[in-house]
């Protein structure tokens, strides 16, 4: 064999090896391309977890009876925040939505809302005048009034802080306005303190089955 054919299938060889390092290396990740501080931000949100082509959290938190009894006021017995973020082709920064789920100790049936909470909180370094996080607080609200919460990162990013006054939330998963009903935050349903779990414990709030499948491959 000449040499001109061992080098040629050496540079095959190698082309080739070069190849299948490219497709064995992990899929990009959604914040690798983000401004410093909304990636910073995805990156406390999602524990880290920020692949393409959406980034989910999920918190939950059950109030057995002794809390309850404790706190006879409150009208929600379970509640569960999906965070979510994608980034449009137009857009530089990632795009947050939530959907909240509620169980009532007093009215039976799944409850739900869903809206908006726009991009992560930024404000302008006085050092450099870069965009840098700004905490790990945000709004996020439903269309039409509908209300909204507030999000607060804790303990460690391993909980969230919901806070309320008024959301709009619907029976059944469903989108009819007979369904429309308002959560008011009161005496003892103004704050909740959620834990983060896995993302599977919020499957239930997608109503999008292809969203869905996605989740269940996260």
């Amino acid at each position: 064999m000449s040499w001109i054919r061992v080098l040629s299938l050496l540079a095959g060889t190698l082309v080739a090896a070069a190849l299948l390092a490219k497709l064995l290396l992990p899929s990009p990740a959604l914040a690798d391309d983000l401004p410093q501080a909304d990636s910073d931000f995805a990156e406390r949100m999602f524990a880290g977890t920020v692949a393409k082509p959406k980034a989910y959290a999920c918190f939950v938190r059950h109030y057995d009876a002794a809390h309850l009894a404790a706190h006879p006021l409150q009208k929600v017995s379970m509640m569960k925040l999906l965070i979510a973020a994608e980034k449009a082709p137009e857009d530089q920064v990632l795009e947050y939505s939530f959907r909240l789920g509620v169980n009532f100790r007093d009215r039976p049936g799944n409850f739900d809302s869903s809206g908006e909470c726009g991009h992560a909180p930024t404000v302008r370094s006085p050092d450099t005048d870069a965009p840098v996080a700004q905490g790990l607080d945000f709004e996020c609200d439903v269309d039409c009034d509908g209300g909204g919460i507030g999000v607060s990162l804790a303990e460690s990013d391993k909980a969230v802080i919901v806070k309320l006054d008024r959301i709009r939330i619907w029976k059944g998963n469903t989108p009819d306005d007979t369904a429309a009903t308002a959560l008011h935050g009161g005496a003892d349903d103004k704050v909740f303190r959620l834990d983060r779990t896995a993302v599977s414990e919020c499957a239930a709030l997608v109503a999008d089955r292809k969203e869905l499948a996605a989740m269940r491959h996260k």
